[in-house]
């Protein structure tokens, strides 16, 4: 019969290995840095351990389609986790932050609120955007183009011929290891101004201090909601990171990169 400090010593090392599971999230890559915090978090809180994927939410849900094994899901928009559910593939999608587009402009370029339409018309302005229906931030920057059409008719039209989408795609060039995607574009001279996320554009500039960040005048605002399913068969802990990325630690995390709470 095995002493008693054996036994109770198995046993916990038994308990433990059951408890510290893996956790797979894909999440959109401009969650990044800020859900690196929260997995972080969520780990130190409960000993699970939380595999990570990163990039746009398109590919990553075409992933998941694709049989990618999966199971919570962080996209920058409600669509494509909602696709996932439409499908089977995944339970209820709750918005869980918001975001906003804005210009991140080189620190030569005299732009501003008030001039953003007119500046990224200009004919000697390269404008980059990040890929549609790959990334949801190039979802919403040919958004934004629709509603600059309201204010100058065939702004649309000239927007799209002449965006450069240079981010988020399948065939996008991939920047150096550690590097901002953002940062890099503007920082390697491909673009004078680019559409992205306000939250993306301040970690750009943190990297690239002379850009400026240049939020969009009221008729050219584009929101972008960001939403969270778990996959269908997810363990437990799938669940319970789910509720933390919800829980009010996680969305201060959230808030301190310069993401909005849900409506």
């Amino acid at each position: 019969m095995k002493p008693l400090w054996i036994a109770t010593l198995v046993l916990g090392m038994f308990g433990s290995a059951l408890h510290a599971q893996e956790v797979r999230l894909h999440a959109a890559g401009s969650l990044k840095t800020a859900m690196n915090d929260i997995a972080d978090a969520f780990e130190n809180s409960t000993g699970a351990n939380v595999l990570r994927e990163f990039g746009p939410s398109g590919l990553l849900r075409e992933r998941i389609e694709g049989g990618e094994a999966a199971e919570v899901f962080a996209s920058a928009n409600m669509r494509h986790p909602q696709t996932l559910a439409k499908a089977g593939l995944a339970g209820p999608v709750t918005m869980f932050a918001r975001n906003r587009l804005c210009a991140l402009a080189q620190g030569d370029v005299e732009i501003g609120t008030d001039t953003v339409l007119p500046v990224i018309l200009s004919d000697d302005i390269r404008l980059g955007t990040s890929t549609p229906k790959a990334d949801p931030s190039g979802d919403y920057a040919w958004e934004m183009f629709a509603r600059a059409e309201e204010v100058e008719t065939g702004a649309q039209d000239a927007l799209e011929g002449k965006a450069l989408q240079l981010t988020g795609g399948p065939d996008s060039a991939t920047p150096p290891a550690g590097r901002n995607p953002y940062a890099w574009v503007m920082d390697e001279d491909q673009a004078d101004v680019f559409l992205t996320y306000c939250t993306n554009a301040v970690l750009a500039q943190r990297e690239v201090p002379e850009l400026q960040i240049v939020q969009l005048p009221e008729a050219l605002a584009v929101g972008a909601d960001y939403g969270l399913t778990v996959l269908n068969d997810a363990p437990q802990d799938a669940q319970d990171l789910a509720r933390f990325i919800l829980a009010p630690e996680a969305q201060k995390i959230l808030a301190d990169y310069g993401f909005r709470p849900p409506q």
